[in-house]
């Protein structure tokens, strides 16, 4: 349990680092679509070294690339709308609680009865993240986010739990959606602009690509030894990372006040590691 712990810590550190390059990017779909390329292909090398996730892994691996696309365009339209101290903590909160719900239905995942309490901490900071007045698209998008999280975060728990290495299907995993979502991309008109992107902001998408690979596989190496709800839960600390950044240094209106909402999410957090 103690490594589980240490790398979802680890993970959330370097989850909000790619999303926040992606909130800051110039044009987000091509952020998003470069750093799923560049970190899959640079990261790639690594299966010569523990090999391939094997071929149980293959179907999850399909699935969760298709769920991904949705994933990748709903934050995008999230963060196009809303604000990042906002979004992020509503996205990555509400992903974790689905984590957990499907998680026990579909896997047998299951949490003591402190852990559930744990999570109702966690879903009363996220209820006081949307207050009145909040525009109805930007949450409309933010839980979308959040229920592709859940749905996703599943399928790979199964994924990597049928495959020789959690760490190989993280990578294969960035690898395949990527390949989906160049497709994707290209079948909407965007290879001139991928092309101009992957030429002048190369360094930008490796970054994010890298943080974002490792912070992924991360969590599915944690998973093969912890349930999916206090790993999917616990690598949700980040959101009060993302909300202080969205307060101090994006300067975002009501900053403060959603900083405040995270602590109450972050408490739950803690709760969880506690009464695990």
């Amino acid at each position: 349990m103690a490594l589980a712990t240490v790398l979802a810590l680890i993970a959330a550190l370097l989850h909000t680092t790619w999303n926040l390059l992606i909130k800051t990017a110039g044009n987000r779909e091509v952020a998003a679509w470069g750093q799923f390329v560049f970190g899959g292909i640079a990261l790639a090398p690594v299966l010569l070294f523990i090999g391939p996730p094997g071929v149980d892994a293959l179907p999850y691996l399909g699935i969760s690339a298709i769920v991904h696309i949705v994933y990748v365009f709903a934050l995008v339209k999230a963060y196009q709308h809303g604000l990042f101290s906002l979004v992020y903590p509503l996205a990555r909160g509400g992903g974790a609680l689905t984590a957990a719900v499907l998680g026990l239905a579909l896997l047998g995942d299951s949490l003591p009865a402190g852990g559930w309490i744990a999570l109702g901490i966690v879903t009363l900071g996220i209820a006081s993240l949307m207050q009145p007045g909040a525009p109805r698209v930007e949450i409309a998008f933010a839980l979308l986010t959040a229920s592709m999280i859940g749905v996703y975060t599943v399928i790979d728990t199964a994924g990597s739990r049928h495959s020789t290495s959690g760490f190989s299907y993280g990578i294969t995993l960035v690898l395949f959606t990527g390949l989906v979502l160049t497709v994707v991309m290209i079948s909407r008109d965007k290879g001139r602009e991928m092309r101009i992107s992957a030429r002048l902001d190369w360094r930008r998408h490796l970054v994010s690509g890298i943080c974002l690979a490792l912070a992924y596989s991360l969590v599915l190496v944690a998973v093969r030894f912890a349930p999916i709800g206090y790993v999917a839960t616990l690598r949700e600390s980040s959101i009060v990372i993302g909300a202080a950044i969205g307060w101090l240094f994006l300067h975002e209106r009501l900053g403060r006040q959603r900083l405040i909402s995270s602590v109450v999410i972050a408490l739950g957090l803690v709760a969880l590691v506690v009464w695990q």
